[in-house]
């Protein structure tokens, strides 16, 4: 085939993949601004014209299918439809802002403005310096929020069509995924989205694992229709009864969530039950209740199945923060299994898939005020106000906010007010005011005096008990959950701090020229070594905190030179004495003595490699035969995580341009410790019998625990294994000992 055919079949495909946007657009109950979006579509086909995607396909269909998803699976309009058609214009074209605004007007350059900042700021190659660039992301997102929406569907077309990238990029790109753009996903509403973001980024970090999971859905698929066939009938036949118009289907939970509970409670495959929910969707007429309407089909499930009390969930009465609206249920289905039930009405379903933005902010002719999004937004401005000096403490921070499930407290005059679940009474001074935060004493928790780290439940009523004397401490940074609390102590402490150093450098200079001495960089240097603290601001610090007393005569501190030595050589006999104290896995050589390493290249982790510049940290302990991949640090050393390490899925989301792939190769000498857990019915013999199958498989215990209650044990073995098939064939072994429920291994 020609270049002139290809470039005709090329013309063709992007002719047929715009008519579907277009086609997609005239579907929504949006105006019909066509030509706008013809406009943009020209700009950005000539603007990326000759340009080809990693997989081979004309560029320009990389924004289409952006614009599609904006229109079709988020529910914008034509500004976000021309905005994500020109999204990547300005930072790959000659083209600029300012011609954009001239071109399509101010709002969506601003928009496609905040998407080119995101792009070279916060998942640029330096994010770990560039927090101030996640900052003005989150400036920008607040004031338009469809820029995030945009850059969502931008991450999504992306994860779609990963299989073009390297597995290094991969990796960065499905770490960053899952550790930013699933949460915000969720946090926006987009649950669909969100979901499909964790499924792609599981499947192409653990493809393994991911089809496994797969295969024994579709190998149970049918018995779980007849389970849900067997619950719906009489339900249908009752509502059919009453005249209710609705929708009723079975929805699966996707294989990622299947995993993650797997994981969370140690159990195999076959011990989850709750594989799917029922959701039961109606279309509410005009002058209809919606919330009464919720409640009668409740009624209707109640009467014919028994319900679980404890497995109540009320989103319709107060909606979660994300816009979240639905009446969850659970009960004891015909076959003897619990079955959970959703009850929404189409708005709500509408909102739950669209996300709460999309719907309610920017729907034509309509803009709600003081919206449960708008206040999640101040709150980020609040964090924003005085944020954390580390980029990656920051992003964490910020994390908190976006995972954050909610309770609904209330003040002594009966304002409610919305907290992260888990927040304690401090978070909710901190909620309340700054001042009151940082001058609690106490609480009273439904008129009963409680602990400052009293975690608090819906429905709690709190009064915060206040002192002028009292200051925020360091300890009070384990007792709230709440990103907002978290910042506000942070920011108090840093201001404390640096008050109370200003204080130590005015008693030591004031002391000095009291004296009539010079107080020199020589003697500043010398003090610093004889007090063994790291900076002049330690020293400071320690002073005016009184940690230090200076000596009354202060020319005294000119004669330190011979202790300050002697302190250093102290400090460095003892900095000598831990390296030599270091485990045998984590010794490395100076980067000097090992090749630089090349993020690029696949390496293969033979015995010798620990003996260079390879090193295992403590934080996921993976062993040959997991699927592994390498973090390249500062001293050209190499930290090999497991693909599972929450650690590592940080390292992945920030700092993917020192993401290096790695594979297993041979071992037979070195061992690596791993975790297993095993439940059983105890009897006389077990511990026996267990160490028994352990020592004949030639493998070393390094300890065990187990505990027994009420005739059932549960142990924590922790052994020596050379690879994933010594402790796959271990576990296996232990299942077959008479009483032995469950073996699995635990993940760090």
């Amino acid at each position: 085939m020609g270049k002139e055919d290809i470039h005709i079949n090329d013309d063709l495909l992007i002719e047929q993949e715009f008519n579907n946007l277009i086609s997609d657009y005239l579907k929504t109950n949006h105006r019909r601004k066509v030509d706008i979006i013809t406009k943009a579509f020209l700009l950005a086909k000539e603007a990326h014209k000759g340009a080809r995607r990693r997989s081979g396909e004309p560029y320009i269909l990389h924004p289409i299918a952006v614009a599609r998803i904006v229109c079709g699976e988020i529910g914008l309009g034509s500004t976000s439809i021309c905005a994500a058609l020109l999204h990547d214009v300005v930072e790959d074209t000659e083209y600029t802002v300012e011609d954009l605004r001239v071109l399509f007007g101010d709002k969506i350059a601003q928009i496609v403005d905040g998407l080119t900042k995101i792009s070279s700021g916060m998942f640029g190659e330096n994010v770990s310096a560039q927090a101030e660039n996640f900052r003005k992301l989150l400036l920008t997102m607040s004031d338009d929020i469809r820029v995030i929406l945009v850059k969502i569907a931008d991450r999504l077309h992306n994860m779609r069509t990963l299989g073009s990238m390297a597995p290094a990029k991969q990796y960065k790109i499905a770490g960053e995924t899952m550790y930013i753009y699933a949460p915000l996903a969720h946090r926006l509403g987009l649950f669909a989205i969100k979901t499909e973001l964790e499924e792609l980024s599981f499947k192409w970090e653990n493809p393994e694992v991911y089809n496994e999971i797969a295969l024994k859905l579709q190998a149970s698929h049918s018995a779980r229709t007849n389970v849900y066939e067997h619950f719906a009938r009489p339900v249908v036949d009752k509502l059919n009864e009453l005249g209710f118009k609705y929708e009723i289907r079975a929805r699966e939970k996707s294989i990622y969530s299947i995993w993650n509970k797997m994981q969370a409670k140690g159990v195999p495959f076959e011990e989850i039950y709750d594989i799917f929910a029922v959701r039961i969707i109606f279309e509410n007429g005009p002058g209809v209740d919606e919330k009464k309407r919720c409640w009668d089909i409740y009624s209707v499930i109640t009467d014919i199945y028994k319900l679980r009390p404890d497995r109540i969930r009320d989103w319709v009465s107060r909606p979660k923060s994300n816009g979240y609206q639905a009446l969850h249920l659970t009960v004891m289905g015909p076959d003897g299994q619990w079955i959970e039930i959703q009850i929404r009405s189409r708005r709500m379903d509408d909102i739950a898939e669209k996300g709460f933005a999309a719907h309610w902010k920017y729907k034509e002719g309509k803009i709600e005020e003081d919206t449960e999004l708008d206040k999640w937004l101040k709150t980020i401005k609040e964090i924003l106000e005085s944020p954390s000096p580390n980029a990656m403490d920051f992003l964490d921070t910020i994390k908190l906010n976006l995972f954050s499930q909610e309770i609904f407290v209330f003040t002594p005059k009966g304002e409610i007010r919305t907290l992260a679940q888990g927040a304690t009474a401090l978070d909710f001074a901190y909620d309340v005011h700054s001042d009151i935060g940082d001058h609690c004493i106490g609480a009273k928790v439904n008129h009963k005096l409680v602990p400052l780290s009293e975690k608090l439940n819906s429905g709690d009523q709190v009064e915060i008990l206040t002192s002028k004397t009292q200051r925020p401490k360091s300890e009070w940074l384990t007792l709230v959950t709440t990103a907002k609390a978290r910042t506000k102590i942070e920011y108090a402490l840093r201001r404390s701090r640096r008050e109370t150093s200003k204080r130590g450098e005015e008693i030591i200079t004031n002391g000095f020229a009291e004296a009539g001495i010079e107080f020199t960089p020589d003697v500043l240097v010398k003090m610093i070594d004889y007090y063994q603290k790291t900076t002049k601001d330690d020293l400071f610090f320690a002073i005016g905190n009184h940690d230090i007393i200076l000596p009354q005569k202060i020319e005294k501190l000119l004669a330190l030179k011979k202790q300050g030595q002697d302190n250093l050589l102290l400090r460095y006999m003892k900095q000598a004495f831990h390296v030599v104290k270091r485990p045998e896995k984590e010794k490395v050589s100076k980067p000097e003595d090992s090749e630089p390493i090349n993020p690029k290249k696949t390496y293969i982790l033979e015995e010798d490699s620990f003996s260079k510049n390879f090193r295992m940290p403590s934080c996921c302990n993976p062993i040959p035969g997991d699927k592994v991949f390498g973090y390249l640090t500062d001293n050209n050393e190499v930290e090999v995580h497991s693909i599972h390490c929450p650690v590592g899925l940080k390292l992945k989301a920030s700092q993917g341009d020192r993401i290096v792939n790695l594979e297993w190769g041979s071992y037979t000498q070195f061992p690596f410790m791993s975790t297993i857990i095993v439940t059983g019915i105890d009897r006389m013999g077990m511990l026996n019998d267990i160490t028994k199958v352990i020592t004949a498989g030639s493998l070393n215990i390094k300890e065990m625990n187990i505990e027994t209650n009420d005739g059932v044990f549960e142990g924590r073995i922790v052994v020596y294994v050379h690879d994933v098939n010594d402790l796959q064939t271990l576990c296996s072994r232990i299942a077959k000992i008479k009483g032995v429920k469950a073996v699995n291994r635990k993940q760090s």
